[in-house]
Parts: structure tokens; sequence; C-alpha cells
């Protein structure tokens, strides 16, 4: 059920890559400070999903990781609230001849799972579109879309609760040394505008949806990844 109130999950938040020319230059200046690929491999093994499972990867942007995923998985179901983004990964899958994957137009909050209950949920670089709030109707509705046992996870810019300040300052001025002005801006502009959150917090969202954490890391006090389950949820 939508709502006139509900959070409006297609509006630009930070960076605008509902804009071709965005999402054009996007694979090229992230490669500057990640290697997306290997990253998506090391998730992938680590999550241990193989031809019978099904998964889903919210706020899939180009591709990168749900064309790895669906050379492995039964069914790929990408997720994302930019059609420009969207556009690219479809021609992305279309050369490589990947036909196990779906693409939605859609986000956290508005996406309908109408396939079986997925084997394992995949966010990356996303959740931290939506207000804290919100996040915990996204997780509680991810918490459905999931099997008995199904994994969930999530890499996202999460603070450390000591020294956040100071650890922003540091990885922003990383950004630079890894990427000049724009990766500085970038990352300016992500504190200033988007909603990334504390891990105090996120640790509560999780659980109160009915998630189990079962490893939590933090990385320069500033990216946290999350390998969590579903467990019982007990709502008394």
């Amino acid at each position: 059920m939508q709502y006139s109130w509900q959070y409006d999950e297609f509006k630009s938040v930070g960076r605008d890559y509902s804009n071709p020319s965005e999402v054009k230059i996007y694979d090229a200046s992230h490669a500057d400070f990640r290697d997306i690929v290997a990253e998506s491999q090391q998730v992938l093994e680590e999550l241990a999903v193989g031809k019978a499972d099904t998964l889903i990867d919210f706020g899939s942007g180009t591709g990168t990781f749900v064309l790895e995923a669906a050379r492995r998985c039964r069914r790929v179901h990408a997720v994302d609230v930019s059609q420009a983004m969207l556009h690219l990964a479809r021609y992305k899958a279309a050369q490589a001849a990947l036909t196990n994957i779906e693409f939605h137009h859609a986000g956290f909050l508005t996406y309908e799972h109408s396939d079986d209950q997925a084997d394992a949920i995949v966010s990356i670089f996303a959740l931290h579109h939506l207000p804290d709030f919100w996040k915990s109707i996204a997780l509680a509705r991810l918490y459905s879309m999931l099997k008995p046992s199904g994994q969930l996870y999530i890499r996202d810019v999460v603070m450390e609760s000591t020294n956040p300040l100071s650890h922003i300052h540091t990885f922003i001025c990383n950004q630079e040394r890894a990427g000049g002005d724009f990766l500085r801006e970038d990352a300016e502009g992500h504190f200033r505008e988007e909603y990334s959150t504390c891990d105090w917090i996120m640790d509560e969202l999780l659980m109160r949806a009915g998630f189990v954490i079962s490893r939590k890391t933090l990385v320069d006090g500033v990216i946290g990844t999350y390998w969590c389950t579903k467990g019982e949820l007990n709502r008394e």
C-alpha cells in the first residue's frame, strides 16, 4: 500500500542518476577507488548463492553486480529508481547474453516482488537514499521478500559512533587523493545532502525488522557492511 504522504524515493538525492550524463561516467569515476567486479564476485562468494537461487539487488545501478549474480543464480531481480541506470544495465546484460535478469523501475518502498521468496537480497550503497524512518519501512519489506533463513547483505556509508566527524573528514580527504575535485565534491555532497546513519541506529533497524546480524564490519569509521539472516520476527 502506498500513501499520499509516502517518501518520494524517485526524487534525486545527491547526484542526479536520472541524468544520462551522470550515468555515463558512473563506472569510470568509481573505478578510481573501487573494483566493482571484484567486489561483486567476493560478495557472491560469501553469500554462496548457486544455480537454484533467486537474488534481488536493490539499487542495481549500471548492473555490474547483477551481471555477476546472473552468471551464478537461477534468476536475478535488478531494482533501481533510475531509468537511465536501468537502460545501461539492460544494454550490458544484452551484450553479455544474460537472459535471467528481470529489471524493475522501483525502489525499496515501491518494488512489488511477485516471484518466489528470494534466497538473498543485496543492497550496496543504496539504502542511504532513505531517511531513517523510511529505512525501517524498507527493511520490513525486504524481510517479507526473503525465504526463511534467507540472507541480507548491506554495504553502505554507516558512521561509527566514536569520532564520526574526524572519520568523515579523513574519508573526504582520501576520496580527493583518489579522484581529485570530482570525488571530493561527491563525498562532501553525500554527507551534506544524503541520509547515511550511525551504526547503532542501523543495528537496531535491522534487528527490529527481524534480521539477525551474523557479522558486521566498519572500515575507516564510515563504510559499514552487514551480513544478516532472516530470523523469527516477534512483534509482542
